[in-house]
């Protein structure tokens, strides 16, 4: 573990004088022609060192090759900076421009765009889905009618915890216009607009909103009266439109097996890029933040006009709650501090409080990458945090610092605080798998011979998944996803447990097969091994039932 010398402790004194006094905005400084890196900013804050130095404290202790760092101040860039490496054992080295995939974060901008095209009258945020999208549906006919256009930005609709997520993630050859129409038979866990639950798929559906209403695609609206206004010219909609001249872009790494770091290979949500598609820099992401906090406000500075990106109106929507969530106690005493006394959901931000300030806020997950944008209004303060390793707690660990900086708070030890809960969830992972073993029954296996699982299966909402007898082994694919291929060994009875070939996934899953009175295959449910494993790997809304031989197709 990391030095605890000085836990969790870093004051910005010449930060906090840079954001009041307005010199502020040099502190982004231009890249070297002959690194790329950041170089040191004319006034850089008297402890910039140190804060390099926790940076790095996080980098080592949580195995994160590479970290950028945005923070604004009443209306000014105070920090557009790298720390470590694009790619682990190479040698570029971040800075505030490297490109990093968003992920969720993207929903902000997919709720600014409907919020936009609300302000110009295109839509009301109210009017129901199937008004602008005829052939929309959900799997009951009475959410059908009752889903308004602001019911897609607010996790209530009635879906589990990343339902339907396996129809784009991993890539998938499905349409985004195809995701969506899967969706009417993606079941609902729980009543319309009574629980908060996570999904990307409904913001898929706000994606063709977008392109119905605007005549543009979604990158395209995106792209044009976004980024384009705002200044973010290094943003990109999905990695799949870098420019021959995109060349600062960070490298995901995952850990493969849950224990090497290993590079991960690029993922593109072209049928979902409402959800999580955009790749972007701290120095983009500031000039959103600044934008944020200015209630959609433009600056003259970067436009040459001003103007307005949205309404206040528009503004106090996205930022007022919708769905509230429970809050719950920190999994260790070290967080307790982090702990808000509200927390919810708006229109594509995340809503709680800290230190008694609001806090409007996102966080984004995607294979190799996770990251946070975070904004607190009442002191018109941002920081936005993007890593290239999936750790949470190093994007979370830093944002906190820096809040408590700039709050003069008590001095919290987050690296370790965050750290003890790593190793809590992994302990408690790890006790769920000896529980696993420890319950298994080694002498009872498969009660048919292999060939006798092999077959066409078939879900309602994903499709067909193949089970073939390969050799005496039996392998798994997903028919509309390349990376979804594994090995499925015995585990006890009727269940196997299939292994990815793609180790970075870390989602192997039980298969059990369900037998009908004459022994042949009637259902197959599948569930992760590890907690893990992350939601989007929704195996467990499966239900695959053999296709009969008449029905292949």
């Amino acid at each position: 573990m990391a030095s605890t010398s000085r836990p969790g402790r870093l004051l910005l004194a010449t930060a906090l004088a840079l954001a009041t006094s307005g010199a502020g905005a040099t502190a982004l400084a231009a890249p070297t022609a002959q690194t790329g890196n950041v170089t040191p900013p004319a006034a850089a804050p008297v402890n910039a060192q140190d804060f390099s130095a926790f940076v790095n404290r996080v980098r080592k202790t949580f195995d994160v090759p590479g970290i950028a760092v945005g923070i604004v101040k009443d209306g000014k860039v105070v920090m557009a900076q790298g720390f470590g490496l694009r790619e682990m054992n190479k040698s570029a080295r971040v800075d505030g421009h490297t490109l990093f995939a968003i992920a969720s974060n993207t929903k902000a901008f997919t709720a600014a765009a409907l919020n936009m095209l609300a302000d110009e009258g295109k839509l009301d945020m109210n009017e129901r889905v199937i008004d602008v999208l005829p052939w929309f549906r959900m799997s009951d006919p009475n959410v059908t009618y009752e889903m308004r256009i602001r019911d897609l930005l607010a996790h209530h609709s009635g879906l589990s915890l990343g339902a339907g997520d396996l129809l784009y993630w991993p890539t998938t050859d499905y349409t985004m216009k195809q995701v969506v129409q899967h969706l009417a038979r993606v079941p609902l866990k729980h009543g319309f607009r009574s629980h908060y639950a996570y999904d990307n798929i409904l913001f898929g559906v706000a994606a063709e909103v977008i392109e119905k209403v605007s005549g543009q695609s979604y990158g395209d609206f995106l792209r044009q009266h976004i980024f384009k206004p705002v200044g973010m010219t290094g943003t990109r909609v999905n990695y799949l439109n870098f420019k021959p001249g995109d060349t600062n872009i960070a490298t995901g790494q995952a850990k493969y097996n849950y224990t090497t770091l290993k590079p991960v290979a690029p993922l593109s949500w072209s049928n979902n890029m409402g959800a999580g598609g955009l790749y972007s820099s701290a120095a983009d992401l500031d000039k959103w933040m600044i934008t944020q906090l200015n209630g959609g406000k433009l600056t003259p500075a970067i436009n040459g006009q001003g103007g307005r990106l949205f309404s206040k109106k528009a503004h106090q929507q996205m930022w007022s709650m919708i769905t509230p969530i429970p809050v719950h106690a920190p999994s260790v005493p070290a967080l307790k501090a982090a702990e808000p006394q509200f927390y919810g959901y708006g229109e594509g931000w995340f809503l709680s409080d800290y230190r008694g300030h609001k806090m409007v806020w996102h966080t984004g997950g995607w294979p190799g990458f996770v990251s946070r944008v975070t904004m607190v209004p009442g002191m018109n303060l941002g920081v936005v945090v993007l890593t290239n390793q999936q750790s949470g707690a190093a994007f979370q660990a830093i944002t906190m610092h820096v809040l408590d900086a700039y709050m003069h708070a008590p001095r919290t030890d987050w690296i370790a605080g965050y750290k003890a809960a790593v190793d809590k969830s992994h302990q408690k992972a790890d006790a769920q798998w000896d529980k696993h073993k420890a319950e298994r029954d080694k002498s009872a296996g498969p009660s048919l011979p292999l060939k006798g699982y092999a077959g066409t299966y078939e879900d309602p909402w994903y499709g067909k998944v193949y089970i073939k007898d390969e050799g005496g082994k039996l392998m798994m694919r997903f028919a509309h996803t390349k990376q979804l291929v594994g090995i499925l060994q015995p585990w006890q009875h009727d269940t196997f447990i299939v292994h990815w070939n793609d180790r970075s996934l870390n989602a192997d899953a039980f298969v059990n097969f369900a037998l009908d009175p004459d022994g042949h295959v009637r259902q197959v449910r599948m569930q992760a091994v590890s907690s893990r494993t992350d939601f989007s790997f929704d195996f467990q809304d499966l239900r695959l039932k053999p296709v009969k031989q008449d029905d292949h197709n």
